[in-house]
């Protein structure tokens, strides 16, 4: 009768188990979703994606970062192309290097020439190509992303900023009105919001909005 009753001990035993481990799998499964995006406990993953379908990551409008943008044609009139200035807030670039994870105000800057990616930046400054800025008007968006490739975003829109310019065969101008997108005083103005629900275009004067 003893060794029965140790048998059947032995056999919950292995059933206890083998559950666990199975419970420990599932565990583990939950900790990555559908689309290879790890939880984090900064801001929340939504189910919204930019266009290359990265996933929007909302934290609270307290701890956003903030972006402007500033292009301007090359002073000097050489090779025609554009010098591009961010101007960032709550914000650090992440070196080359850095572990691909989330950190609350950390990450990369993409730039964007009428929605096509043209640079993934680690610092303000950018010579943009002028063969990359063809003749007509032209949207040049900064986009902020973590450094595991979500887009930091506010009420459910990406932080970012968008700026238009205007390149002709004769000359390279700003359009319609030379003013800076994001300067210091800018980020700084009350109700001044770099924030979008949207594409965060600027206005006809050229201060994003």
């Amino acid at each position: 009768m003893s060794w029965t009753r140790s048998l059947l001990a032995a056999l919950a035993v292995c059933v206890l188990l083998l559950t666990g481990s199975a419970g420990c799998g599932s565990g583990d499964a939950r900790q990555q979703d559908a689309d290879g995006v790890s939880p984090s406990p900064v801001g929340k993953v939504l189910d919204d994606t930019d266009a290359q379908g990265r996933h929007f990551r909302e934290v609270g409008k307290g701890d956003a970062p903030e972006v402007g943008i500033e292009v301007q044609p090359d002073p000097d009139g050489g090779d025609r192309g554009w010098d591009v200035r961010l101007t960032v807030r709550n914000f650090r670039f992440s070196p080359a290097g850095a572990p691909a994870r989330a950190v609350a105000g950390r990450g990369l800057a993409y730039l964007y020439v009428d929605d096509r990616l043209v640079a993934r930046l680690r610092g303000p400054d950018h010579r943009l190509a002028a063969e990359l800025v063809p003749r007509g008007t032209h949207q040049v968006t900064v986009r902020l992303y973590a450094d595991d490739g979500t887009v930091w975003a506010v009420d459910d829109g990406p932080v970012e900023s968008t700026a238009d310019i205007t390149a002709s065969e004769a000359e390279t101008a700003l359009a319609p009105v030379p003013t800076s997108t994001a300067s210091a005083a800018a980020l700084s103005a009350p109700g001044t919001r770099f924030r979008t629900g949207g594409r965060g275009s600027p206005d006809r004067g050229g201060k994003a909005s």
